[in-house]
């Protein structure tokens, strides 16, 4: 039985390929240095190169001067600014915050608290079966980025343009539910109280109840005759506009 030779030919030729490129590394790995030049310039521009970085100073200085008279002239912001937060109702007057906690789970600075909890027949504050309980935003970590509200199945978060929203204690800057929670407009019925009859969550989602109906009236005046809503109420018939 012949010897193993270890130098066949093949195996020759391949380590021959592998050793050309190591012999070409340093050839390879050789940069020419770039060189830099700034623009030629012609006789004007070498002659104003001195002064030219005041070009922008000495064309301000004759523009009028726009100075904003802060807090006895207040300009109106843009119509998409992001200021301070309102939770919203529906037509009839229930919550649209069903208390997910979404908004709470996108916010990057930990700011929001919400704490959900089931509606019964006998307190029914928002469509479906939960809703926000317990809403807090403390403005002291706000940064006012917006994910909340992307955040928000229901539409039931926005932002407003109030920016002033400063106050003397920092237990002032964190606003409870009752200060975030949209006013009772003319015609809404104040909750607790039933859904409108016959609808269900997707109805109220895409809005088609328009206001308070005979029964959701007649029910508050049972449960809670002193309400104040009840003199502003104005009952629709049915659900659907």
């Amino acid at each position: 039985m012949s010897k193993r030779q270890d130098h066949e030919p093949g195996k020759e030729n391949l380590r021959k390929q592998l050793a050309k490129p190591a012999k070409r590394r340093g050839e390879v790995g050789k940069r020419l240095p770039m060189d830099y030049q700034p623009d030629k310039k012609g006789p004007i521009g070498e002659l104003l190169a001195p002064v030219a970085g005041f070009g922008v100073t000495f064309s301000s200085m004759f523009r009028p001067t726009v100075t904003e008279q802060y807090p006895f002239e207040k300009v109106p912001t843009q119509p998409r600014y992001h200021g301070r937060h309102q939770l919203n109702r529906y037509a009839d007057g229930l919550e649209k915050c069903i208390g997910c906690e979404l908004c709470a789970w996108a916010c990057p600075a930990d700011a929001i608290l919400v704490e959900g909890a089931n509606n019964s027949p006998d307190a029914q504050y928002s469509p479906g079966e939960r809703y926000g309980r317990v809403y807090q935003i403390n403005y002291l970590r706000c940064i006012f980025c917006g994910y909340c509200i992307e955040a928000c199945p229901t539409r039931a978060l926005t932002m407003g343009n109030d920016y002033e929203l400063t106050g003397p204690t920092r237990e002032g800057m964190i606003y409870e539910k009752q200060d975030l929670l949209a006013p009772l407009m003319p015609g809404m019925l104040a909750p607790p109280h039933p859904m409108v009859e016959g609808a269900d969550d997707d109805t109220y989602y895409r809005g088609e109840v328009t206001g308070p109906t005979e029964g959701q009236v007649e029910w508050v005046r049972k449960n809670r005759p002193e309400d104040e809503s009840l003199q502003t109420a104005r009952p629709v018939e049915g659900a659907s506009a």
